[in-house]
């Protein structure tokens, strides 16, 4: 009776956050045929009818209905936001306009074409972008795709079609649908309504039936999205026996199952499975069950299983490769998982009560694997397998029967100790006490030493029980004939015990390999995650690939020298574990076919080294060239699971690397050009008025000078002067803004009196100020701080000239000064306009002003230098608004130390003069 079927806890785990991500996101149905005119816009339209009959707030979000009536009555009783208008070299297009769909949130909105190109300076490139951000935003989707716009399938389709589709999706867009309806019609029908104008004006029609929609063509088209829904179904199934926990086969499609052993029948199996898959157009699967027994055949017998398995992944098959105590229930559950529904394999090679005692892997499925067929294939009679083809494995030995004698030792000496420990128990217990014993070497000898020891040591102890304890003792005669049974049982029993021991001691090892390789992945990718270069990457993959392989290892990488991707090897100095002799000429067609190569394979077999394809998203981006020190190790099929989970975590880390490296470029690039556009565009507007001023009145000068007045000449004069010193201001901003970006100016600190620097400031902007009201706020008592005095004053001067440009002429001005003992505070009011909340913390940007066209003059600087040299006294600056109007700027300097005493410190700093 078998055990009923319960569903995986990780599978349960998975659909919990499936649904849970699913109510988070909008749900997307896609309406999928062969070619346009099929019927998907129409469908669509009349789904989101039938949806807004069941009170669904439907909208049509864009619906291209090329001038089809049919399709344009549909939009009628359906709200339709409008277009998107976008001008596009001369032209104006009509877009979806995603971001008023976003305002609007139905709860179901029609988009068309799913793979359209949107027009540059749309939000995303790809019209699928728009509906990922629709999807995250909890809108449902309804869309339309057409066969040929599927990436996997584009080469596919250009070959049969002759045509190059140009948009297309990736597929896992498609594949994270949640549901696909086929809309299908067959080529004549379509063929006809071409001919009647349903699907495009009579000439385009016309072009189209010459072109890509022939006949031909549609039938392939028809039968790739037939295929292609297909298989979306039967993954869809898939995941409802999962859930479920459904282990009975069904039987909705072929799929097939090859086994395959150490077998010299195994590649006549793998053959046939491929003529009858692809007899019936069904899946083939090649399976290898590696039990305890197989593990410890020859390695050539290993050698000529992993040979087969590439044979079948070049046939077109997927391989799988299990461990398990029992092959047949390995087979068993594997077919249930896969829905398998026809299984092939060799006819059993035991006869007799070899078969009837040990059993065979065809009897269980026969007994099991219901709704599930089975067929068998034999050898031929006429060619009957020899010695040599076919090397028979005896359980305790290995090749042609040959005895360990390591192995004896181990026996005869784990056969002593038991008998000893039995002699010293001999008398004081009873016999069965002494059998236990044996037994229990039988199980220290099958656990520490293997099965060829253990079963020799089976043997000896049943020898030395009779020999030593049995009446007669030290002889071999037995005086009562049930002992005969005891020997028998006792061996049955030993030979069971060392048989069972082993297998375990086998999986043991396997589950240590295993956790093993989960061990190194996890390390791998945990390194992998830290890696900022391309450099890093292979360093890192270098060292985790020699430590898992052994042998030496590189990554090969196209040089970016427009030479189409010509392979090289690294720049930088080689590791120790760096493989550098490799063939170049072997990598580079590595690369340019996407195959493995090299030593071991069928590709360039005679080079001393293995190439394998580094693919990732856009293409194979490189070459892992690996000289191993046992190419067995390479080829195992856990050990290449593991190496190919290796290289594709390098890719992934390689495209995220570039990518992440991409992404800063552009960033520079993009602040480099903001940065040089307001360069340009300050100094073109500053500049050329004061320019203006001073070639106007030197023209002035020059040309009229004889009819001048004296004060006339003098006011020129000073106007070329004036406009010269406003330039000369503005150059040095920009200059100084240079210096402080680069940390070029260097602090020069002295204990100053802070009423000094406020009114030095004031005396350098005496003209400017003249007329307008300045009170100045300090604290009573002398306050010192140790500050850059110059640096300080041109703060005080930038920020109270912003305040002269930005308020009324006569306003007044307030400078207050805050001292505590631990900080300083500066500040310049005003009663302008203010500074919008929104501006007030990018007015300390770089070429940022407020009032970018006017008369004010400036290059948007004055603040931005003034925040440096306040961040370089290690201090803050900011902006509010006053009540009663007006801006509030301030900065705090910190006052670390307690003032010298003024007599003693300061009076020496002070010039000549003032002493």
């Amino acid at each position: 009776m078998t055990e009923p079927s319960r569903p995986n806890p990780d599978a349960l785990l998975a659909r919990v956050e499936r649904e849970e991500n699913q109510r988070q996101h909008g749900r997307l149905k896609i309406f999928f045929g062969a070619a346009a005119g099929v019927g998907k816009t129409y469908a669509m339209l009349q789904a989101g009818h039938a949806k807004r009959l069941e009170g669904v707030d439907v909208v049509v979000g864009f619906v291209e209905t090329h001038d089809r009536q049919d399709t344009a009555n549909l939009l009628h009783n359906l709200d339709s936001l409008p277009p998107k208008l976008m001008q596009y070299r001369g032209k104006v297009w009509r877009e979806f306009d995603l971001d008023a769909t976003l305002k609007r949130r139905p709860a179901l909105v029609l988009v068309d074409e799913l793979a359209h190109s949107n027009i540059v300076g749309s939000r995303h490139p790809k019209r699928w972008q728009d509906i990922e951000e629709l999807l995250n935003a909890g809108i449902n989707v309804y869309t339309t795709i057409n066969v040929q716009h599927l990436e996997s399938l584009n080469d596919d389709i250009s070959q049969v079609t002759g045509v190059q589709v140009w948009e297309t999706i990736p597929d896992t867009v498609f594949e994270l649908a949640d549901e696909v309806e086929l809309i299908d019609l067959p080529p004549d029908d379509l063929l006809v309504r071409l001919k009647e104008g349903k699907v495009y004006g009579h000439q385009q029609a016309e072009r189209a039936m010459q072109n890509f929609f022939r006949k031909g063509n549609l039938i392939a088209l028809r039968e790739l999205s037939l295929r292609y829904t297909a298989e979306r179904v039967d993954a869809q199934m898939q995941d409802y026996r999962d859930i479920h926990a459904i282990r009975e086969v069904w039987q909705v499609g072929e799929r097939i199952l090859v086994c395959i052993g150490a077998s010299p029948i195994a590649e006549r199996l793998v053959r046939a499975g491929k003529r009858f898959a692809a007899s019936l157009h069904a899946q083939l699967i090649v399976l290898y069950v590696e039990t305890p027994e197989l593990q410890r055949l020859p390695a050539e017998r290993r050698d000529a299983v992993l040979r087969l398995l590439r044979l079948a992944e070049q046939l077109g098959a997927e391989t799988v490769t299990l461990s398990g105590p029992s092959m047949g229930e390995e087979i068993l559950n594997f077919a249930r998982n896969r829905n398998v529904t026809k299984i092939v394999l060799g006819k059993p090679n035991r006869r007799g009560w070899r078969r009837w005692l040990l059993g065979s892997v065809v009897d269980t499925l026969i007994a099991e694997a219901h709704n599930i067929n089975i067929y068998l294939l034999g050898s031929p009679q006429d060619k009957p397998l020899t010695p040599a083809a076919s090397p028979v494995v005896h359980p305790w030995g290995r090749g042609k029967h040959r005895w360990n004698l390591v192995n004896s030792g181990w026996a005869l000496l784990m056969t002593f100790c038991t008998s000893l420990v039995a002699w010293l128990m001999a008398g004081r217990f009873e016999l069965a006490n002494l059998v236990m014993v044996y037994l229990l070497g039988v199980v220290v000898a099958a656990a520490k030493f293997g099965r060829e020891a253990s079963i020799l040591t089976s043997v000896l102890s049943v020898v030395a029980f009779d020999f030593f304890f049995v009446d007669p003792v030290h002889t071999f005669a037995v005086a009562d004939a049930q002992y005969l049974v005891t020997f028998a049982i006792m061996l049955l029993v030993a030979l069971t015990i060392s048989h069972l021991t082993t297998n375990m001691r086998s999986q043991a090892k396997v589950a240590a390999h295993r956790e093993r390789r989960a061990r190194v992945l996890y390390a791998l990718s945990e390194e992998l995650a830290t890696s900022r270069t391309v450099s890093d990457t292979a360093k890192i993959a270098v060292k985790h690939i020699k430590a898992e392989f052994g042998g030496t290892t590189v990554i090969l990488l196209p040089l970016d020298d427009g030479n189409g991707g010509r392979i090289a090897y690294p720049l930088e100095a080689p590791l120790s574990a760096s493989l550098t002799g490799c063939d170049l000429s072997v990598a580079q067609w590595v690369f340019d076919h996407g195959q493995i190569a090299g030593q071991g394979t069928d590709t360039l077999p005679g080079t001393d080294a293995v190439f394998f394809p580094m693919t990732g998203f856009h293409g194979v981006l490189g070459v892992l060239a690996l000289q191993a020190a046992n190419l067995r190790r390479v080829f195992l099929p856990e050990q290449r699971r593991l190496l190919d989970t290796f290289i594709n975590q390098i890719a992934q880390t390689i495209e995220r690397v570039r990518l992440m490296e991409d992404a800063q470029l552009a960033q520079v690039k993009i602040e480099s050009e903001s940065l040089r556009n307001s360069l340009l565009s300050a100094i073109s507007h500053d500049l050329r008025t004061p320019l203006a001023s001073i070639v106007g009145a030197a023209s002035s000068l020059t040309e009229e000078s004889g009819r001048l007045s004296a004060a006339d000449r003098h006011e020129l004069s000073q106007t070329i002067y004036d406009e010269a010193l406003r330039m000369s201001s503005l150059a040095n901003n920009i200059l100084d803004m240079a210096r402080l970006d680069a940390g070029h100016v260097p602090l020069n600190r002295q204990w100053l009196p802070v009423d000094e620097v406020i009114g030095s400031a004031l005396t350098r902007l005496n003209k400017v100020l003249q007329g307008r009201p300045v009170a100045v706020h300090l604290p009573k008592a002398q306050a010192l701080v140790r500050l850059d005095a110059v640096l300080i004053e041109q703060v005080l001067v930038n920020l109270l000239e912003n305040a002269c440009k930005y308020t009324p002429p006569l306003s007044p001005i307030e400078i207050d000064g805050v001292l505590t003992p631990h900080t300083l505070k500066i500040s310049v009011a005003d009663r302008g306009p203010g500074v919008p909340l929104a501006e007030q913390e990018r007015l300390f940007d770089k070429f940022y002003q407020l009032k970018r066209e006017g008369t004010q003059s400036g290059v948007g600087l004055g603040l931005s230098i003034s925040k440096a040299i306040v961040q370089a006294h290690g201090g803050i600056v900011g902006v509010k608004d006053r009540d009663g109007g007006g801006a509030e700027f301030f900065f705090i300097l910190p006052v670390e130390d307690m003032p010298p005493d003024i007599h003693a410190s300061l009076l020496p700093d002070l010039p000549h003069d003032a002493a």
